[in-house]
């Protein structure tokens, strides 16, 4: 992913992957950055889930504010049929425990499992980062005590397919509800394609003469925050066969924002990482939404 963004005029950011787009996608992945305390330290895990032709798998690493790994459990999808374990690490004065259990796990589109299952990062005998709706059962595999800190969610990446329609869900604030979202473009065989994006159903933003404005940026709200929408769609406009389009959705809790500042600023990238952390807080920045979107024949 290039440094996001590169600045078209004031409204303009390229947010083209070039990376993804000499061949289409044959794996699905859902990446979530989570902030927690372990020990006296801040730490970032960050969750993959991905689903391809050979199966579904798992990674959990959680770096250090070095951006150094402390651990990483790797859960190739061919080596996926064992659902249930727990892998342990010593990390300095730290030891790092990662349980799993997705026995029972359901799925929709998403290789996220939608529910019965969890996923829980241990530290020190203290629960460090506790995922899915098994929450009972989490606790008493691992007898970790409850977490003393708060877990923040900092961004979520994922690859959607549709034809016209690509959905998801997020959760904008720490404290808000999740959302459904819904971004819809038609752009074959009409002579005005457009786009559009649905919080809930309702329609919050929308694109016309997509043709020339392919690139750009929108501030909606969302929970009473502004949230900038960014978008890249001129792969399907012009390169169908080639790649995907991009669209982020970045939260800021500060407001006095500049966004001709976040869209001329390098610094700023999409998907955001231990070193980057503390001058994207200092400049109000939240949660972020990264979504590379592939038409599906």
């Amino acid at each position: 992913m290039r440094d996001f963004p590169s600045c078209f005029g004031e409204h303009g950011v390229q947010v083209t992957d070039s990376s993804s787009t000499s061949s289409r996608m044959t794996q699905n992945l859902v990446t979530l950055m989570y902030r927690t305390k372990i020990g006296d330290h801040f730490r970032i895990i960050t969750v993959t889930w991905c689903k391809n032709l050979m199966g579904q798998g798992l990674s959990v690493n959680v770096d250090d504010q070095s951006c150094q790994c402390i651990c990483k459990v790797d859960m190739k999808p061919w080596l996926f049929s064992k659902k249930k374990g727990f892998k342990s690490f010593e990390a300095g004065s730290s030891k790092i425990d990662v349980f799993w259990d997705l026995s029972s796990a359901k799925y929709g589109s998403s290789p996220e499992p939608l529910d019965s299952y969890f996923l829980a990062v241990v530290s020190n005998s203290e629960m460090a980062l506790l995922l899915g709706d098994m929450g009972k059962e989490a606790y008493k595999k691992t007898r970790a005590k409850p977490l003393s800190g708060e877990t923040i969610l900092l961004s979520k990446k994922e690859h959607v397919f549709g034809k016209r329609v690509y959905n998801t869900k997020a959760r904008f604030c720490d404290n808000g509800q999740t959302h459904d979202i819904m971004i819809e473009c038609q752009t074959v065989g009409l002579r005005e394609p457009s786009l559009s994006v649905h919080i809930d159903k309702k329609m919050v933003m929308q694109v016309k003469h997509l043709m020339w404005k392919f690139r750009g940026n929108q501030t909606i709200l969302v929970d009473g925050l502004p949230v900038e929408v960014f978008w890249d769609v001129h792969n399907w406009l012009f390169n169908p066969n080639v790649g995907n389009a991009v669209f982020m959705f970045q939260t800021c809790h500060s407001t006095d924002k500049s966004w001709s500042k976040l869209s001329s600023s390098s610094s700023i990238l999409p998907w955001p990482t231990t070193q980057s952390l503390k001058e994207r807080e200092s400049q109000g920045l939240g949660f972020s939404l990264l979504l590379y979107a592939w038409k599906s024949e």
